[in-house]
């Protein structure tokens, strides 16, 4: 390199007020290389470590995140905006329960897979470790959209190299620094600082056996490219338009609540959060005007006050496209009867974007139609259970969806009939570590969590053995 070459780098620009929070140099060409084979390295040990042991560890750098959650929140706040009053719970809540919960069944579910017993032979089913994974996380929720990956692959045998997305560079390194204090041996968790060319490189080096990726539809298709041809699976979860139905039958005030928290908590930036609300007739005024009442009472402000219920989005350009969904929807006919000028801290031109929420809506509207993932919210007015479920299948997308009725039977029919990975009733937004989180159609093909979520990061061999 001459004296003039300058190394590309990352920094975190922090959406609180546009500060430069850190700078990280991106990895060169020797840089991955050698990031590749300490991993091919450390398979063989790694693989060889009893289950025991690796639960052991993980349970150990479970317990370094939590002896630093209060830090670690407070570096989430600083990174993409959200409130320090909800940031530690990200670790203290979401780490440690969906973490514990698949060590809590990893012996079981990784054990071999006994067949019909047959005189004269021995035969199983053998669970092996697909070898390296490479682990791309955004910055939303950044250790718990981590976490669904990094625990059942480190317990089923692999080794993980994490690139976090830009805004969340410190994340990528707190898991490092927490497997280190551990005692994982080394290069059985890495990360790194790579640009997006050097990402799709990794993807198809022989080294790298299983991606997981969490973010944009077009950054998951670009993942399947770069991996085409390598016969490697490619765990997706991508784009969300996520419907929520309020049923005549609805426990209002509870419906109320839930659905503004789903809608607006981490100013709308959630996989799952509610992006369109259908409300029967019967209880559509009262849902709104209550929705309406509860929403003006966010604090929209400063993260790191503890006043604060409702921050900053990442960064302006994602509030602007919020911005610009509202425009456009008002200038079909939408009507606002809560808009970002109801919040003082709302300021054009930048991250602060206060709450909306739009009547008069329809599907011709891309507030109804495209990810949001902002703190805005369509409702629309439904006749019953026939039009609610079409309008909820109307989209591209399909991770989760909620029915807010006090009939469980009704619930669970609907359900069967909705197009999507999850179907709540009476809550929301909500991963249970014990059930299967997947999506349909764009959402993508990803699977994580619960006794299902050891099977992308394993290879199934089969041990057929005649006795002599």
């Amino acid at each position: 390199m001459s004296s003039v070459d300058t190394v590309p780098t990352q920094s975190i620009v922090s959406p609180i007020d546009g500060s430069t929070l850190a700078t990280r140099e991106l990895a060169d060409n020797s840089q991955i290389e050698n990031i590749l084979a300490k991993a091919a390295k450390a398979k063989s040990e790694w693989q060889s470590t009893s289950i025991a042991d690796r639960i052991r560890l993980c349970e150990r750098m479970v317990q370094y995140l939590e002896a630093n959650a209060n830090e670690i929140g407070l570096e989430i706040t600083q990174q993409m905006g959200r409130p320090i009053r909800y940031t530690p719970n990200e670790i203290l809540r979401g780490v440690q329960e969906r973490a514990r919960y698949m060590m809590s069944i990893a012996q079981r579910e990784l054990c071999d897979l006994a067949v019909p017993h047959v005189d004269g032979f021995t035969k199983f089913i053998r669970r092996n470790p697909v070898g390296t994974v490479l682990v791309v996380a955004p910055w939303n929720y950044p250790y718990l959209t981590a976490i669904n990956s990094v625990v059942p692959a480190l317990l089923s045998g692999n080794t993980i190299i994490m690139k976090h997305a830009s805004q969340t560079l410190l994340c990528a390194e707190r898991f490092s620094d927490a497997c280190a204090a551990a005692g994982f041996p080394d290069g059985v968790f890495q990360h790194v600082h790579a640009s997006h060319v050097a990402v799709s490189k990794m993807i198809s080096d022989w080294r790298i056996n299983f991606v997981v990726f969490t973010g944009s539809v077009e950054g998951g298709a670009a993942m399947e490219r770069a991996a085409a041809g390598r016969f490697i699976g490619v765990g997706t979860e991508l784009g969300g338009k996520d419907p929520s139905y309020v049923r005549a039958d609805a426990d209002l005030a509870l419906a109320i609540a839930d659905n503004v928290d789903g809608s607006f908590f981490n100013s709308g930036q959630s996989c799952c959060g509610i992006e369109r609300i259908y409300v029967h007739a019967d209880v559509y005024d009262d849902f709104v005007d209550g929705f309406a009442d509860l929403t003006r009472k966010y604090v929209l402000g400063d993260p790191l006050q503890d006043s604060t219920t409702l921050g900053p989005m990442v960064n302006t350009n994602s509030a602007q496209f919020v911005r610009d969904q509202i425009a456009a929807a008002i200038a079909q006919g939408a009507r606002a009867i809560v808009n970002e000028y109801d919040f003082a801290a709302s300021r054009i031109d930048s991250p602060y974007l206060g709450p909306t929420v739009l009547l008069d809506v329809d599907h011709s509207m891309s507030v109804m139609r495209d990810e949001s993932f902002g703190p805005v919210i369509g409702i629309m007015k439904v006749s019953g259970d026939q039009e609610a479920v079409a309008l909820m299948n109307d989209s591209p997308y399909g991770l989760t969806a909620c029915l807010w009725t006090k009939d469980i039977e009704r619930a669970e029919a609907l359900g069967h009939l909705i197009e999507t990975g999850t179907c709540f009733m009476n809550r929301c937004d909500y991963l249970d570590p014990s059930l299967v989180w997947t999506g349909v159609k764009n959402t993508g093909s990803g699977i994580a969590l619960s006794e299902l979520g050891f099977g992308p990061y394993t290879k199934l061999k089969s041990f057929h053995l005649k006795h002599s």
